[in-house]
């Protein structure tokens, strides 16, 4: 039997979408969040709540529910993401597990509905309907350029990785069971209305993603509905259920998160071998013998004296030196976050403008992504040092957060774009006031001779570093 309307019917349903997509796209044409600067773009982000608030009274302490009744953000919020963009995403070629999932919340257990392979609209659609699947999109950024825009800032604000997913799921349906995070979570409400429920931590600050029992986690702390333009952030290790009611056909939002595996604990795990390495080679008891067999020994109590006592000799030398370096974490965050958003018809960077001479004026391009590090020689790593000067380090948008398990970069010949020099440890005075001023003249940057200010400024300007003023 032929389905009521027919062609014209869909016809209709295509002129509403598109009507309705050109009205949202002409709403968020007036801005609503400021790109000016990371710290703008945060501000406008948790506004009407002020940043030393949501740092001093919030952060890492409690949940914040900012419930918005503005229309423009509504709007702005349903540009990141709609449901209707899927259909568009899925004929580029999605897998489920790695760019999908589908789930459904069943007597407190997570029930993944994932078929094989390649995503297919109508299929997951099918699941939608029919199953009450929640549809889990991993890292829209690397198809939404808002996103990107968005998260490209909040990872130059925080100084750490920003991810997403985006949740769509039915009326009458929950996606996950109660769980908590191992992220600092920011809620953006996109579509629909969803209705949350969050509880007290079990495990402040938690390292790790784990799923609570309902006899375990007691009453909600609080219990509100999200609506388009509302936003929600909680801390890691809060306690979390949401559902769609029945009457809303289905609740779009994304989740944006941040500092996971970004704590003291792991810093401190990243640095010490390097201070332990430095102070090794002025402090003769650090290269003294462990006692024999000590690697043999189940219980080494008898050694702790010995250890807490080369701890505090460490704890000294960085007191007196104030030098505490990270390694992995810095390489890690530069080569892995986001390039900057240039828009969609930029050109790939190439020095562009005057060639830098002695009385040019200089300043540093795209200061945020900009990283100075001091590390060891890698042709000799154990007596000569260079400064290493990593600006515009960036992984690839297309697989920005997706881990290194397909290694999907290598595969698809995209390599990781690195703009960066070593240059000798007694230029690191001048990269230091290229890098903390706004503008610098070459002649003033402290290196000995006239020839090493000019090589040094053409250096970075051929690597795309400055801009000649």
């Amino acid at each position: 039997m032929p389905k009521k309307g027919g062609k014209q019917a869909e016809m209709g349903k295509e002129m509403q979408t598109q009507c309705k997509r050109a009205k949202v796209e002409a709403a968020c044409s007036l801005s609503v969040m400021s790109f000016e600067s990371p710290d703008s773009l945060f501000g406008s982000l948790i506004s009407p709540i002020k940043q030393e608030v949501f740092f001093r009274e919030y952060w890492e302490q409690k949940p914040l529910l900012v419930q918005r009744n503005d229309t423009l953000m509504a709007a702005y919020y349903q540009s990141l993401f709609q449901f209707s963009d899927l259909k568009e995403l899925c004929s580029q070629g999605l897998y489920y597990g790695r760019d999908i999932n589908i789930c459904r919340c069943v007597n407190g257990k997570k029930k993944v509905l994932n078929k094989e392979g390649k995503v297919s609209y109508m299929q997951l659609k099918k699941d939608f309907d029919q199953k009450k699947g929640t549809i889990q999109f991993h890292q829209p950024q690397r198809f939404k350029e808002e996103l990107w825009k968005i998260q490209e800032k909040l990872e130059c604000y925080f100084g750490s990785l920003v991810g997403s997913n985006v949740y769509i799921t039915p009326q009458g349906s929950q996606g996950l069971p109660p769980h908590y995070d191992d992220v600092e979570v920011f809620i953006l409400q996109l579509e629909g209305e969803k209705h949350w429920r969050l509880y007290k931590p079990t495990v402040h600050l938690a390292r790790e993603y784990n799923v609570e029992s309902e006899d375990r986690i007691g009453n909600p702390t609080h219990e509100f509905i999200l609506k388009p333009g509302d936003l929600l952030y909680f801390p890691r290790g809060t306690i979390h259920q949401a559902d769609t009611p029945l009457g809303i056909s289905y609740s779009t939002h994304v989740t944006i998160s941040t500092y996971q595996n970004n704590s003291w604990g792991d810093f401190l795990l990243d640095a010490i071998p390097g201070l332990v390495f430095d102070t090794a080679k002025e402090d003769v008891a650090l290269r003294t013998s462990i006692p024999r067999q000590l690697l043999m020994q189940v219980d080494i109590a008898d050694s702790t004296k010995k250890l807490c006592s080369l701890l505090r000799r460490l704890a000294d030398r960085l007191e007196n030196t104030r030098e505490l370096r990270s390694s992995d974490m810095k390489k890690d965050f530069i080569m892995n976050r986001l390039p900057p958003y240039l828009g969609c018809d930029s050109e790939p960077l190439t020095p562009g403008g005057k060639l830098p001479k002695i009385d040019s004026k200089i300043r540093l391009q795209f200061r945020d992504h900009a990283i100075i590090t001091v590390e060891p020689d890698q042709e000799n790593s154990v007596s000569i040092t260079k400064a290493t000067l990593l600006c515009l380090g960036w992984g690839v948008r297309e697989t920005h957060m997706m881990g290194s398990e397909d290694d999907t970069a290598s595969e698809e010949g995209t390599t990781q774009q690195t703009h960066g020099l070593r240059f000798p440890l007694s230029y690191l005075d001048a990269l230091k006031q290229i890098w903390s001023s706004s503008i610098v003249c070459v002649k003033e940057l402290n290196l000995v001779s006239d020839e090493e200010k000019e090589n040094l400024a053409l250096s970075l300007w051929t690597e795309c570093l400055l801009e000649v003023i």
